[in-house]
């Protein structure tokens, strides 16, 4: 409201300075001096109507009563004509040169004869002016209510549209909290908030997977720990009390309940090693020709005494590799071992290794039962045994499959598993091949 009556008032001034310069040029040059000028300023012909118009008579000569605010003086700056004592300047006052030179140069005939300067002091306003301010000033105040209610209305939408999602976060937050893991949150949107909420529910399912494979492998591992030790206690408690005597028969059985104890044991420190990222590794480059000679020979007793047969088939020349040579014979024996426990007589395994642009390929391959489709994803989750009726009870910990996807990811590699029912099954090994 105060530019806009600020600006109202300087179009009034520059309009009445555009008619009062111009009536003075004409003045002077009637009168070929300033003598007499006040009655210019004074005039009520000039202010009435005589060069603004009959239409502003009326009005114009109430307002501008008792001179305009402007002086007229000289080149120097002395006053000439002031108008009235509303200017707050006499005749024969000096403006600085400062002050005069705001005003507008007045030229007869290419020739300076004075400034016209205009003196702060309030605009007075005719009453059409002030209806016009007054209409405007009402419809600023309208508009600016208008606008503050359209404000608040969509600000309360908007506020309720960010809220509404977050607020269900935060019970979701809470529910998580209170340990109903797996707690999802209703999608509404695709923008932030919706991203982060996918993101919500994403962890929160991930954390209902954890907690259930934390709590199955709890129960597996006392399952595993329970068979060994029971029949240890067994049979130490039927000694003890003289109930049975030893013999090489029961401390065979005993022996091997204890040795299994210890691959459970070992394996589990091995995974806890691997998950805490503190199992050392000794890398090198080393040609994987060698290692996989090494595990052909060590399985030949093994496989002849279960009535099967294992196969290298190596191309020539493989590619040198970044690897750790023992815990890729432990990764290759895993395989391999497991394989065997599953393959029946008859059974045939091969061994292969080849290059594939810039990755070596090493494989594991039977032609055993196979394993369901069912099963395949989480083949390698710890303690998951695709076939239930297997027992534990053969020295294997049920963690091998687990060891060996940490061994391969940790140096690098990646593993993968192919497998149709009565056609057997294949584990495919991907290692970089060095620059």
């Amino acid at each position: 409201q105060n530019r806009t009556k600020n600006a109202f008032d300087k179009f009034i001034r520059d309009q009445d300075q555009e008619v009062l310069t111009q009536t003075l040029v004409d003045y002077y040059q009637s009168h070929n001096s300033w003598e007499g000028v006040d009655q210019v300023f004074m005039s009520p012909i000039l202010y009435g109507g005589g060069m603004m118009g009959e239409n502003h008579q009326g009005p114009i000569g109430e307002r501008m009563r008792g001179g305009p605010p402007f002086v007229l003086t000289t080149d120097t700056g002395v006053v000439l004509s002031g108008g009235s004592n509303q200017s707050g300047y006499q005749p024969g006052d000096t403006l600085s040169h400062k002050e005069f030179q705001k005003g507008i140069k007045l030229v007869s005939e290419g020739k300076s004869i004075g400034w016209l300067v205009m003196v702060p002091f309030p605009q007075p306003r005719d009453n059409p002016q002030i209806n016009f301010l007054n209409t405007l000033q009402q419809g600023l105040i309208i508009s600016s209510i208008v606008s503050l209610l359209i404000a608040l209305i969509l600000g309360g939408v908007l506020i309720q549209s960010f809220t509404q999602p977050i607020r269900k976060l935060a019970i979701a937050t809470e529910a998580v909290a209170g340990g109903e893991l797996g707690y999802q949150v209703e999608i509404d949107s695709q923008d932030e908030l919706g991203r982060l909420a996918s993101s919500f529910n994403s962890m929160s399912a991930d954390l209902e997977k954890a907690d259930q494979s934390r709590k199955q492998m709890t129960a597996d591992i006392a399952h595993d720990l329970r068979t060994p030790l029971s029949v240890l206690h067994g049979y130490t408690e039927a000694m003890n009390e003289g109930k049975l005597e030893g013999n090489p028969e029961i401390y065979q059985v005993m022996h091997q309940q204890a040795q299994h104890l210890n691959y459970l044991i070992e394996d589990l420190r091995t995974l806890s090693l691997l998950d805490s990222g503190e199992l050392s590794f000794q890398i090198q480059t080393i040609d994987p020709g060698p290692v996989l000679n090494q595990i052909h020979r060590a399985f030949q007793t093994i496989v002849k005494e279960k009535d099967l047969t294992i196969h290298l088939e190596m191309s020539k020349d493989l590619p040198r590799v970044n690897l750790d040579p023992d815990r890729l014979t432990q990764i290759l024996s895993n395989l391999v071992s497991n394989a065997v426990q599953v393959l029946p007589p008859g059974g045939k395994i091969i061994l292969s290794g080849e290059r594939e642009e810039d990755t070596l390929n090493l494989q594991v391959k039977d032609d055993g039962p196979g394993i369901r489709d069912q099963d395949l994803p989480y083949i390698f989750d710890r303690f998951y045994r695709a076939d239930k009726t297997r027992k534990s009870d053969d020295g294997s910990s049920g963690l091998g499959l687990a060891i060996t996807k940490k061994l391969v990811e940790a140096q690098g590699g990646s593993i993968f598993v192919e497998s149709k029912i009565d056609r057997g099954t294949t584990f495919t090994l991907h290692f970089p091949i060095l620059s």
